[in-house]
């Protein structure tokens, strides 16, 4: 007998955790689409009419053995100098992932004279819009809605209730 009401108790648990924790919606964009981190791209463009919010990730992917992703500040960026990067997130892979959790201006280049060939990316990180408010309900008394509220649902919610706790207590 008590088991199943630990196991109700943990089921019901579960499912209010599921239905209270906020969605996520972190985007990890890859840096350059399907070009990637490489000369020859313009990366003011790619980044122009996207939105990077705090909590995204940018993936880049490059040549291991010709390239790097360094972090800069915007004197660095402007002028392509990659003598003091503020962080040098390259791990040798050619697959750096860089999270984007602090709302600020990010520069990023690469050295080895590649940032002269268009190798640099500023993105501007911003906090996520808050999500939208539900529309005020307009309706008038007695319609099928209102009905189906009040008449339907919370019957049917006492009526699974009573059906659950019967099923528990005859387990």
């Amino acid at each position: 007998m008590r088991a199943g009401m630990t196991v109700a108790a943990a089921a019901v648990l579960l499912v209010a955790m599921t239905i209270l924790v906020p969605e996520v919606d972190a985007t990890r964009w890859i840096v350059g689409a399907n070009q990637g981190w490489t000369n020859n791209v313009n990366y003011t463009i790619w980044a122009k009419d996207k939105h990077f919010y705090n909590g995204d990730w940018l993936f880049f992917v490059y040549d291991r053995n010709q390239m790097n992703v360094l972090e800069v500040n915007k004197t660095d960026y402007e002028s392509c100098n990659s003598d003091h990067p503020l962080h040098n997130w390259t791990t040798g892979a050619g697959r750096d992932v860089v999270p984007l959790n602090v709302t600020r201006h990010y520069y990023f280049i690469s050295g080895k004279g590649f940032c002269y060939g268009g190798m640099k990316l500023a993105v501007r990180v911003e906090n996520p819009p808050p999500p939208p408010s539900a529309s005020p309900i307009k309706e008038k008394s007695g319609t099928p809605s209102t009905l189906y509220r009040g008449q339907l649902v919370l019957p049917a919610v006492f009526a699974i209730g009573a059906v659950w706790d019967a099923f528990v207590r005859f387990w």
